[in-house]
């Protein structure tokens, strides 16, 4: 059954598991850190970080870039005023956020196939799809308990759930980011 598919290594960060990066992707990353490495220091400074991770098609808000810095920071346990003022992130620190990062795209981009996989590629989930997946997994589920799910899940009239709700619903049970 897992014939052609290779497994990537999870790891767990924080509660939450990632995938580990390619090494093509790890690559990726550290030319990208190494352009804003300039003067050859092991460190860029953390105003660069916005434009590497641009690079790398991950746009974060300031906020976020912010919560992700300060993290580190109080991770490395430095009192050093110096340090608070340069705001520099090492490549290892870079490299954390970027998987990080990464993985939660990836997980975005998973739940999405699977919704697809559950609704047949239509815009929402009926009662029908859902009494097919559980035929598959070989779950024996009730009509009632199907109908059950389907009104958790949709919010509304209970007849439909969309792709908007089944993320958010997976999210929320930590099936993503």
């Amino acid at each position: 059954q897992t014939k052609g598919v290779q497994k990537q290594k999870k790891s767990k960060v924080k509660g939450q598991y990632r995938q580990d990066l390619t090494p093509e992707q790890k690559q990726e990353i550290k030319e990208a850190f190494d352009l804003f490495d300039s003067e050859g220091t092991g460190t860029i400074d953390v105003n660069d970080l916005k434009v590497a991770l641009r690079a790398l098609a991950l746009s974060l808000a300031n906020k976020e870039i912010k919560t992700l810095t300060d993290n580190l920071q109080s991770n490395n346990q430095s009192n050093d005023d110096e340090h608070d003022k340069s705001k520099t992130i090492d490549f290892n620190d870079f490299l954390e956020i970027l998987t990080t990062k990464m993985s939660e795209k990836d997980s975005v981009d998973q739940l999405k196939k699977a919704f697809i996989l559950f609704s047949g590629n239509k815009p929402f989930i009926t009662l029908d799809d859902l009494r097919d997946v559980a035929n598959e997994l070989g779950e024996n589920m009730s009509d009632d308990e199907l109908k059950e799910m389907l009104h958790e899940a949709s919010k509304a009239d209970g007849e439909e759930v969309t792709e908007a709700n089944f993320l958010t619903i997976l999210n929320a049970m930590g099936g993503g980011s």
